[in-house]
């Protein structure tokens, strides 16, 4: 396997766009090399910026033929990929390539929504570098991306005519929009790719000029977004049958099917008009529609496929049989799984067979699930596997954490309990404020169980080192006080009454658990739970944990608190250096709603008040004795601080890659 360039290091820079409030990235760093070999990469803050000169040209494995595009005439029109048959082909001058190895994009950065498309033209190039020494062939996004997206991507391509980066565009309805508006959207995407598009910036859509033609490596389009049963009620109106030039739907089209035909056929109008034809498809979502029920006509050589979301957490059967059922449906029509993947997260949101829950994995082990599922994706001969994503998403929500956070600030922190927030093959590592120091919270030499400790706050943890005295206690614990005014039971393994929230560690067994007041469990929010259902605490107190399931209801321990370095497994928070004891405290473990503005989640009956919490004061506890060392703090913060690097495992995805191509 082939070395990644050691660095590549960017600067500071301003934000430009203004619903994070001054956030702006201090750092990029994807330490490639560092990360496949275990190790862990220092922050890089205010770094120099490097030259990247010698990333953007990537050398082929050694026997691979080319991938550069070898276009078709079909019927007048220019096609770089066509999907029939059951066969998706892309025209290259090694031949036709029918399996793509792909990444979703996403379309922003740590301390962003993603309607504010964050991602500069920087981040772009390094992306698509990494992008191919991954062994990634295409690269699928979900809205129009800014007009630096596109000049960064043919710029590539130009630099590597042999190992380019195929796109697969996305048209992105309008929030809200009706029929015209998303048609006006299809034209925007269709001059975009094209370079010649010019307009202004909007809420959620980007602005600007487009002048990079990308249209040579244009693979295909996914238009629309997933329809959930409202939304598709609210389609399924009066919608007369297709009869288009290029698309139009069989008798048994339910109306959102004959709408999406129409916006099909509209499309492709646009687009042949610039003498090109590409396979179109439409984003097939929970209220699952039927590809086979829009058709092409002859006169759209490209044709169209079907695109899924196949996730193996939300299948009750293998994954296997689950991808050959697709694949037996679709019949004629190509199958591309456009969304797969697993988290590497502490917290999970389902369980999955076979171990492939959503989260509840090292990075390891979820590169190694992934890189295995993309190898079975095409093994049951599907077109296609796109994993998702790039890189983690600070602002994602997942159902069993979304209603324990202020979703208005969500993006300004990191949560490694929430699944969907760690989905990338980029870890998005949390870097705290260059100006942010470490805390003293007691030196006293000869103190005990603990000499000193020290703390430090970043977007993602409360860390702290604890110099323990000696003798060394084989059992200590953690008691947190978030909220001073909250009085009531002793923390388990203390006699501190103020404590909210608590880690008991065993430094003989190396196990722990975490555990918050009955005020800040935020496990009723999501699902009423019998007491039975939930695991053994002291009275007033519960262990934290996740509602996976609702029917039955299944819980999983996230308290469980893992022992070892994060290079060891990146969902351990605590292991000892020599007699320091080093722990990393997520906030959702303290029971914040969001730690940048200093806010706790207390649960009200099935409402989640938000109240103020001055710092995190720590007392250490053991064998009877409670030593108070001091209160942690921190300045609010609207701008988070983050540095990138690959995910260690990540070299067996790219194994996988270069496998299946």
């Amino acid at each position: 396997m082939g070395d990644f360039p050691s660095h590549l290091v960017r600067a500071p820079e301003q934000p430009r766009y203004g619903r994070a409030k001054a956030t702006a990235i201090v750092g990029l760093m994807l330490v490639m090399c560092l990360a496949l070999a275990g190790a862990t990469p220092r922050p890089v803050v205010h770094a120099p910026a490097m030259s990247i000169a010698g990333l953007e040209t990537i050398s082929s494995p050694p026997g691979e033929s080319s991938w550069a595009p070898l276009p078709e005439i079909h019927r007048g029109l220019r096609t770089v990929a066509t999907a029939g048959k059951g066969r998706f082909a892309l025209h290259t001058a090694g031949g036709d390539r029918t399996f793509l190895p792909g990444v979703n994009l996403g379309s922003t950065t740590p301390g962003h929504q993603p309607g504010e498309l964050a991602i500069d033209a920087a981040q772009y190039r390094s992306w698509f570098a990494a992008m191919g020494w991954l062994g990634i062939r295409v690269v699928r996004v979900y809205p129009i991306h800014p007009p630096a997206f596109y000049q960064e991507l043919a710029r590539y391509n130009a630099a590597n005519p042999d190992r380019p980066l195929y796109l697969m565009q996305g048209v992105y309805p309008p929030d809200g929009s009706a029929t015209p508006a998303f048609q006006q959207e299809l034209r925007d995407a269709a001059a975009a790719v094209a370079g010649a598009l010019v307009r202004k910036p909007q809420r959620g859509r980007a602005g600007g000029t487009w002048t990079a033609d990308v249209t040579p490596w244009l693979a295909g389009w996914i238009i629309g977004a997933e329809f959930d049963q409202p939304a598709t009620d609210r389609t399924n109106q009066a919608q007369p049958a297709v009869h288009g030039r290029y698309f139009g739907n069989t008798v048994d089209a339910t109306p959102t099917e004959r709408w999406l035909a129409a916006r099909m056929d509209e499309l492709a109008t646009v687009v042949a008009q610039h003498g090109l034809s590409q396979p179109i498809a439409f984003v097939n979502g929970p209220t699952p529609l039927d590809p086979n029920h829009i058709r092409p006509t002859s006169a759209w050589p490209a044709g169209t496929f079907a695109s899924y979301s196949a996730y193996p957490y939300l299948q009750t059967d293998p994954y296997a049989a689950h991808l050959a059922a697709l694949r037996r449906h679709d019949g004629d029509t190509p199958t591309l799984i456009t969304e797969f993947g697993v988290p590497s997260s502490i917290g999970s949101a389902h369980n999955g067979p076979l171990g492939r829950s959503q989260g509840d994995h090292s990075e390891r082990d979820a590169m190694q699930i992934d890189a295995d599922l993309l190898r079975m994706i095409k093994q049951q001969g599907l077109s296609a596997g796109f994993l998702q994503s790039w890189a983690d998403e600070w602002y994602a929500s997942a159902w069993n954490t979304g209603k324990h956070q202020d979703a208005e600030r969500r993006q300004l922190w990191h949560d490694p309990l929430t699944s969907t927030q760690n989905v990338g093959l980029i870890a998005m590592d949390a870097a705290g404020s260059p100006d942010a120091t470490n805390q003293y919270l007691i030196d006293v030499e000869g103190a005990w169980p603990a000499r000193r400790v020290t703390a430090r706050v970043d977007e993602s943890y409360v860390r702290l080192r604890i110099a323990l005295g000696h003798p060394r206690p084989s059992a200590l614990t953690l008691g947190f006080d978030v909220l001073p005014w909250l009085i009531g039971r002793p923390a388990p393994g203390t006699g501190n009454r103020n404590a909210d929230a608590a880690f008991a560690l065993d430094l003989v067994s190396r196990s722990g658990q975490a555990y918050l007041r009955d005020e800040l469990d935020p496990v009723p929010l999501d699902q009423p739970t019998p007491a039975v259902a939930r695991g053994p605490a002291a009275p007033g107190w519960k262990p934290f944990e996740l509602v996976v399931d609702r029917a039955p209801i299944e819980i999983q321990n996230a308290g469980a608190l893992r022992y070892g370095t994060p290079d060891q497994d990146s969902r351990a928070l605590w292991y000892l250096d020599a007699d320091d004891l080093v722990v990393r405290v997520p906030w959702a473990l303290l029971g914040y709603a969001d730690p940048s503005s200093h806010r706790i989640g207390v649960r009200r009956g099935q409402m989640l008040i938000e109240q103020f919490s001055p710092g995190v004061g720590v007392v250490v506890s053991a064998a009877g004795t409670d030593q108070t060392t001091g209160e942690v703090n921190w300045v609010n913060w609207n701008r988070p601080y983050y540095t990138e690097r690959l995910k260690h495992g990540a070299n067996q995805f790219r194994d996988a890659a270069l496998d299946v191509t």
